[in-house]
């Protein structure tokens, strides 16, 4: 899979650290405690379908990237810039 950083262009998904769900309501409060906190972390939705996602292009310029995409076919729909 290829990624288009707003900044650098197209690289490749290596250069890229998945950060999780662009819009999660399921996010716990942070005073929630540690199981709610590891459930969350660590028991994830697997979508079929179009997703948008965070990624932090670590190889790379240090943006923030968000990444709609389609879990089915791979096919990245969207990538823009996070503001800070």
């Amino acid at each position: 899979m290829r990624i288009t950083c707003p900044y650098c262009g197209t690289r490749d998904i290596r250069e890229f650290a998945y950060r999780g769900a662009a819009i999660d309501a399921n996010r716990p409060a942070p005073d929630a405690g540690a199981a709610a906190w590891d459930d969350f972390v660590h028991l994830r939705d697997n979508p079929a379908g179009e997703t948008q996602d965070l990624w932090y292009h670590e190889g790379g310029c240090s943006a923030w990237v968000m990444v709609t995409r389609n879990t089915v076919t791979h096919e990245v729909l969207e990538c823009r810039a996070v503001k800070p």
